[in-house]
């Protein structure tokens, strides 16, 4: 069904103002039902047609295998995040040193792609929580950043997912996300402004305190 020309101009500015429109990553109920192969060679033929499209000649030899090398980049890599099956592992281990303080990793390298236009989102995530009864390995705090990351996604909701995921596995509300993240579909079309970049937060628990909020941004510069 087409779109009319108010609903194409609602849907340009819900991209070009960056906004998101639901909790979840909006995918589809049938997305796995086909093979990553079956994928990658649908992706191959359709950005074939892409490159054709803008006047790109495909036997070039520097072209010719662009199609395959993009289809597999979006399912093998920067979209990997979306299928349930590349979750990390995580094993949570007893806190035998009652360590009961504000633990942090911070500048988590972030890598992620903007759902809007499909370009680059670069920048830092920092997270901390408190520990209860268990703590989690140190870099699968990374590998958390990165499984959601490898997605199309808003800053926003990378945050809560992130957060979320955290509070799940570590059974406490002891939580914060800070993400300061420069995105390309600012930098390189539209505004174009370089100088530019964008915080997102999540504070739950003890870190809803002033005190304890202050000493996790301390702990992050």
């Amino acid at each position: 069904m087409n779109n009319t020309t108010k609903e194409i101009d609602q849907l340009d500015e819900i991209g070009e103002n960056h906004i998101a429109t639901s909790d979840g990553s909006p995918i589809r109920d049938d997305a796995f039902a086909l093979s990553n192969d079956e994928k990658i060679a649908k992706i191959e033929k359709h950005f074939s047609e892409i490159m054709n499209i803008i006047g790109l000649d495909l036997s070039d030899d520097s072209l010719s295998g662009t199609p395959r090398r993009v289809a597999k980049m979006f399912i093998n890599e920067i979209f990997a995040g979306l299928d349930p099956t590349n979750e990390p592992s995580t094993t949570l281990f007893d806190n035998k040193y009652s360590y009961r303080q504000m633990l942090v990793e911070r500048k988590i390298r972030l890598q992620s792609t903007c759902e809007h236009h499909f370009l680059p989102i670069i920048g830092y995530a920092h997270v901390a929580y408190i520990p209860n009864g268990k703590v989690i390995g140190l870099s699968k705090l990374n590998r958390i950043v990165e499984h959601f990351a490898r997605r199309p996604q808003v800053q926003e909701r990378l945050t809560v997912q992130i957060a979320q995921t955290l509070k799940e596995l570590l059974h406490t509300e002891d939580v914060a996300v800070y993400i300061d993240a420069e995105h390309m579909c600012v930098k390189l079309r539209g505004v174009r402004h370089n100088d530019s970049s964008t915080v997102t937060t999540h504070y739950s628990g003890k870190f809803l305190n002033e005190t304890m909020r202050l000493e996790f941004l301390k702990a992050i510069e």
